[in-house]
């Protein structure tokens, strides 16, 4: 099948990751639009770029032609009509029938050339390409958190996935300065997987009274990581580094060692989910 240019891209989800997303792809020159049906999340989003921008130029990262050609190829919507595009790109909740039925309206507005891309941490792709009309144009494109700054980017290919949508999707993160690393959908994909332990440890070793939260991140630090285990849970959100944990140890077959933590499961019961609700395993 005869792939279309990427010109247009379209983000559908205004949170942290949504909003990195679409920054990044109108830094890269893509006509792009936010869509979240949510007029409070999308003004956060606004808001939230306008200052990630002014804050690159502020330590001439970028020119003020930069920053003013970025806002002006980015554009914000309520409405799921208006999100037509070359490409479009996922990044709403973790919850499987919700992003079902996001991709069965986004297939019908949309052309049969355009590809449909889920930044899913954790959930089947597989699944998600099955309730699509062409699921040979679907793939993952699994960003970190913050996307601005993340290098990699997991590009999940389906049974389904042709070679053209791979190679367009490539192109794509390779036009943003990204690195794009191909892997078969599984469950957590590559990195997930590796880094839950990451996290699962610390927690333990924090149940298990070895040590307390600070220490365990100052020692982690001082071994290398950018970030500690807990800081880093924060800065992703409890909430969302909960539900891929759960998702992994569901469709591992509820293996000991992806088993949830009761501390974090505590701390989203509580709300406490981290930097975008003030409080977290740290204040803020």
């Amino acid at each position: 099948m005869h792939t279309t240019p990427i010109h247009k891209i379209v983000v559908c989800g205004a949170g942290t990751m949504g909003s990195g997303i679409a920054e990044t792809a109108a830094r890269s020159g893509y006509k792009t639009l936010l869509y979240d049906p949510a007029p409070q999340g999308l003004d956060k989003a606004r808001q939230r770029v306008i200052k990630n921008l002014a804050m690159l130029e502020e330590k001439e990262k970028i020119t003020t032609e930069e920053k003013d050609k970025a806002l002006g190829l980015l554009t914000f919507s309520g409405d799921v009509r208006d999100c037509r595009a070359d490409l479009v790109i996922e990044a709403i909740v973790e919850n499987m029938e919700i992003k079902k039925k996001l991709f069965a309206d986004l297939a019908t507005i949309n052309s049969v050339q355009t590809i449909l891309a889920s930044n899913t941490s954790s959930l089947s792709v597989t699944v998600l390409a099955e309730n699509t009309s062409h699921p040979e144009r679907m793939c993952g494109m699994h960003f970190f958190n913050p996307a601005q700054l993340m290098k990699l980017v997991e590009v999940v290919e389906t049974n389904w996935t042709n070679t053209e949508t791979l190679e367009a999707v490539k192109t794509v993160v390779g036009s943003m300065g990204k690195i794009a690393v191909v892997c078969k959908d599984s469950p957590g994909f590559i990195v997930n997987r590796v880094a839950r332990h990451y996290y699962l440890e610390a927690l333990r070793l924090l149940e298990q009274g070895v040590s307390d939260i600070e220490t365990i991140d100052r020692i982690m630090e001082n071994a290398g990581f950018r970030m500690g285990p807990f800081r880093l849970m924060d800065l992703i959100g409890n909430d969302v580094n909960l539900a891929v944990t759960r998702s992994l140890y569901e469709s591992c077959g509820k293996p000991e060692r992806f088993k949830p933590s009761a501390i974090q499961e505590e701390k989203v019961d509580k709300g406490q989910l981290g930097r975008k609700s003030g409080q977290g395993y740290y204040t803020y």
